[in-house]
């Protein structure tokens, strides 16, 4: 007969934690609304550095026939072309590599004629497997979609985590969400990474990732208020948070792990969308907990004392009898 150990798990915040979050919702508040509003500024004035998706351009993907690609040569050989940006990196193995030029002023015949200088420099050594031309008026409808499913993806939530819980509650789901995407695009803008397509479905992914850490803190507030009719609503908010602090970092941490492998040895292809992501679970936790709840404290919360008033009535109609 074998036994078998009584293994309870590992506890990385005890359940009595008493973290005092409240405390600090006024400067978290502040400091978040600043960002955002840096982050907007940043957007509107310097722009976002867009890949050949948003503002048009070639991309060329070809495979060497000798092994892998020496990718700093290839950008030296196709630099010198003078063909303005052309961006370059592994693509799958390797030996494949995806080639993006910029949109060339003079039209069509000039991207053609472009897309024609690369593969005359590439010479013999490489195979050509795809090409594909993104003209301006593509680009422009492929950012004008991308903003819709992201303002799209926003009210959609908003109107789900309204009719799951009352309006205090999507209030500060959809600033904290709108934060993380404000946030995140900020950055983006700052340091000029490649912002494309697969940016926008991180920035989804991101959504979809806060809500569902922002709906399980907000179905314990709301299971507390039930709870504990009398408790102050700060200390309610402040023993919410806590209850679900371990569930809280715990997740957050897995998610960060994943995401810093397929940063660090992803690729290239994926590199900006991993790099998206980190920042965006780490700006999602934080999120969760410093805006979404302590709004709660500023909008207020209805909360439900019937079950109180009849008990007080029964009481004092015992105590007569």
């Amino acid at each position: 007969m074998f036994l078998v150990p009584d293994f309870k798990g590992i506890t990385i915040f005890p359940y009595d934690t008493r973290i005092p979050f409240m405390r600090y919702k006024g400067i978290c508040l502040t400091a978040s609304f600043i960002a955002m509003l840096l982050s907007v500024i940043l957007i509107a004035t310097v722009g976002f550095n867009f890949g050949v998706d948003f503002k048009g351009g070639s991309m060329i993907e070809v495979q060497h026939k000798s092994g892998p690609v020496d990718l700093a040569s290839l950008r030296q050989k196709l630099g010198s072309l003078g063909l303005g940006e052309v961006q370059i990196q592994e693509f799958g193995s390797p030996d494949d590599v995806l080639i993006r030029v910029e949109e060339q002023p003079g039209g069509e015949e000039a991207q053609q004629e472009a897309v024609k200088k690369v593969i005359a420099a590439l010479g013999d050594d490489y195979i050509q497997r795809r090409v594909e031309v993104v003209g301006p008026a593509v680009s422009s409808e492929l950012r004008t979609t991308g903003i819709i499913a992201v303002l799209v993806s926003l009210v959609g939530i908003c109107v789900y985590i309204w009719f799951r819980f009352e309006w205090q509650f999507a209030i500060g789901a959809v600033l904290s969400l709108t934060h993380d995407v404000l946030i995140v695009a900020g950055l983006f803008s700052l340091f000029q990474w490649d912002f494309d397509l697969s940016i926008v479905a991180a920035l989804l992914t991101i959504l979809g990732y806060s809500v569902n850490d922002t709906v399980v803190v907000s179905d314990r507030i709301r299971e507390n208020l039930r709870k504990f009719k009398r408790m102050e609503l700060d200390e309610l908010l402040n023993l919410s948070i806590n209850e679900t602090l371990s569930r809280t970092i715990l997740t957050g941490l897995t998610t960060l792990v994943v995401l810093a492998v397929l940063f660090l040895i992803g690729g290239e292809v994926i590199r900006y969308f991993s790099l998206a992501m980190l920042l965006g679970v780490l700006i999602g936790t934080y999120s969760s907990i410093f805006i979404a709840a302590p709004l709660l404290a500023y909008t207020g919360i209805k909360r439900d004392w019937s079950g109180l008033e009849k008990g007080k009535a029964s009481s004092a109609v015992a105590s007569r009898v």
